[in-house]
């Protein structure tokens, strides 16, 4: 973190035409980022910013950073080397749902398991857009799209889920139409040591235009999501008069006042809570429950990076070789003539 100059948004904008199709969520995850940044006021030539092959990878072109676009899927792989070799630099890997969770998966599901201190986000909006409208892993079942015609016959991939089964200690979602929510965890992201995944529900309005509607439409967003914040009560609806509560094993939506529902019967979010088992529950709402939104999952663990550098720094401590002549020449040898 920087304390002697103050950046704004503005100061990692590059001078790039931004091109994605007008009313494209991919924008708003732009503007977040820019916003996060200067909030925390890290100098741009302190990030580096990679992406694979879609939509949103071309988000590097219009960062005042570091920047690698490079190819289908492999961004998690680059990142990790990035932050392992350049430990100092602050690293983003932004992605979608066809470049992370398909051809990128493995790499993704590894990165997430070994805790390697970037930051990545992942925009969702179930659909293959620079591709012209396939259906992607996060596609609904029976989805109709240009390769499933009829509708697909497969479930999709959660990223939660996918996300906490891999061991992940951070996980959270934003709203591309919800900006506040959404630089809310941004900067919580930046601030995690360890890898931390962040779900943006984007709009993609050329091949899959409303896909997230049902939830992001401003009329009943406050009754249809819930923005998850650590050590608050998880209260939701227009005026916060609904609640959630434990029901056995099971989360259950409640209206604060009725049916015996008191305002202390209204579950306090933990997001740093080690055990997974209400942070997966929350992550996975859906039908009658309400969409979690926010920081679902913050919870310290021991970084991939941090731990490479310490083995290396133990290695050589034991071992006088420091050069490759002297490991070449600490067996014995012998001169021909």
């Amino acid at each position: 973190m920087n304390t002697e100059t103050k950046y704004n948004p503005q100061d990692y904008k590059s001078d790039q035409y931004v091109r994605w199709c007008p009313g494209c969520g991919d924008y708003a995850t732009l503007n977040s980022l820019h916003r996060a940044m200067a909030e925390i006021n890290i100098p741009p030539h302190q990030i580096a910013v990679i992406s694979g092959i879609g939509c949103s990878s071309r988000l590097p072109y219009y960062m005042n950073s570091y920047g690698f676009h490079t190819i289908h899927g492999r961004g998690a792989a680059i990142a990790t080397g990035v932050k392992t070799a350049r430990p100092d630099l602050n690293v983003w890997l932004i992605t979608g749902d066809g470049d992370c969770l398909a051809i990128g998966g493995n790499h993704f599901i590894h990165a997430v398991r070994r805790n390697v201190d970037i930051n990545i986000v992942l925009m969702n909006n179930k659909i293959y857009g620079l591709t012209k409208g396939q259906y992607s892993p996060t596609s609904d079942r029976g989805f109709i799209s240009k390769s499933s015609p009829f509708g697909t016959v497969e479930d999709p991939f959660v990223p939660a889920e996918l996300t906490l089964g891999a061991r992940g200690q951070f996980f959270a979602r934003a709203i591309d139409v919800d900006l506040p929510v959404m630089n809310s965890v941004m900067v919580a992201a930046a601030r995690h040591r360890g890898t931390s995944v962040v779900e943006v529900l984007v709009n993609c309005v050329i091949f899959n235009d409303g896909i997230h509607k049902q939830i992001s439409e401003k009329a009943f967003r406050a009754e249809r999501t819930i923005f998850l914040r650590h050590g608050e009560k998880m209260l939701f609806g227009q005026n916060n008069e609904k609640g959630l509560v434990l029901d056995g094993l099971k989360i259950k939506a409640v209206t604060v006042g009725q049916d015996g529902y008191a305002p202390d019967d209204i579950l306090v979010h933990d997001a740093h809570e080690k055990d997974v088992t209400l942070h997966n529950m929350l992550a996975l709402m859906k039908d009658d429950l309400p969409l979690a939104t926010g920081v679902i999952r913050e919870v310290d663990a021991p970084t991939y990076d941090e731990s490479v550098a310490r083995q290396i720094a133990e290695v050589q401590a034991r071992n006088p070789v420091r050069k490759l002549h002297d490991l070449l020449m600490s067996g014995e040898t012998w001169e021909v003539k």
